[in-house]
């Protein structure tokens, strides 16, 4: 194995990915497990996890299919002891689990639907990063992956209940990588827009006219979070922690 290759090496790691089992959530399960990692894959359905981590498993690793709702406060405690049990460590945390539901207008937008978004992209990020942090710190270290949004730098009224959470998620990943270090490096991803299966519910003509204005001029596959994804969470990033990295086709100001 060469020496850029051992950066990147996950070779006897353990990741825990909510939303791992579909759109940018699968990619990074598959990704990490092609890397030499074991995964525990989480979302609401677990059909959809089991089906990703039969992938996994025909890939030569081990993987734990786990319902859970992220945003639950209490249901994340449950999710850690099984990942526990079952791997004795988690080396790799990716808070991937999202949630921007759709909406006519601002004055449209319910106390309910306020306080789930927030549940899913903030709440539930910050326990499970103190969940497994503390026991990171304690153990051998290791790395947690917040994914945000572009959004949380370019809101739009359409996306507000989301930006506001992302933009806490922002700050809370630099609060984190301060109590955690120096053993955890917190970091976060910053997407644009990617093609995964939401995109179905998008107006592609209207976008794909606003994607002109990106300097790639078009959005992104789920592959292409990988590379970012995989420099946390390994040992090419080792002098990284607390950034915001932006990771949009280049969506200019």
């Amino acid at each position: 194995m060469t020496a850029a290759a051992k950066l990147f090496d996950l070779t006897g790691k353990v990741a825990l990915i909510t939303g791992g089992s579909r759109g940018l959530g699968r990619a990074m399960s598959l990704a990490f497990a092609a890397a030499g990692a074991d995964v525990v894959v989480t979302s609401r359905n677990l059909e959809s996890c089991q089906a990703v981590c039969a992938e996994i498993e025909g890939m030569g690793r081990q993987a734990l299919p786990y319902a859970c709702h992220a945003g639950h406060w209490d249901e994340l405690e449950g999710l850690v002891e099984a990942a526990y049990a079952r791997f004795g460590k988690v080396d790799i945390l990716v808070n991937n689990a999202g949630k921007s539901p759709l909406f006519p207008g601002l004055s449209d937008v319910t106390e309910a639907m306020w306080e789930s978004v927030f549940s899913v992209n903030l709440k539930g990020p910050f326990r499970l990063s103190v969940l497994v942090g503390n026991r990171m710190k304690q153990g051998a270290g290791g790395s947690i992956i917040n994914i945000s949004s572009i959004g949380s730098e370019r809101p739009e009224p359409f996306i507000a209940p989301y930006s506001a959470a992302k933009v806490g998620l922002n700050a809370i990943t630099k609060a984190l990588a301060l109590d955690l270090g120096p053993k955890v490096r917190v970091n976060c991803i910053l997407p644009g827009g990617f093609l995964t299966d939401i995109a179905k519910a998008w107006d592609m003509d209207k976008l794909n006219e606003a994607a002109k204005t990106f300097a790639l001029q078009r959005f992104g596959q789920p592959d292409e979070i990988v590379g970012t994804a995989l420099y946390f969470a390994s040992d090419a990033s080792s002098f990284t922690t607390g950034a915001l990295l932006r990771v949009d086709g280049g969506v200019l100001p």
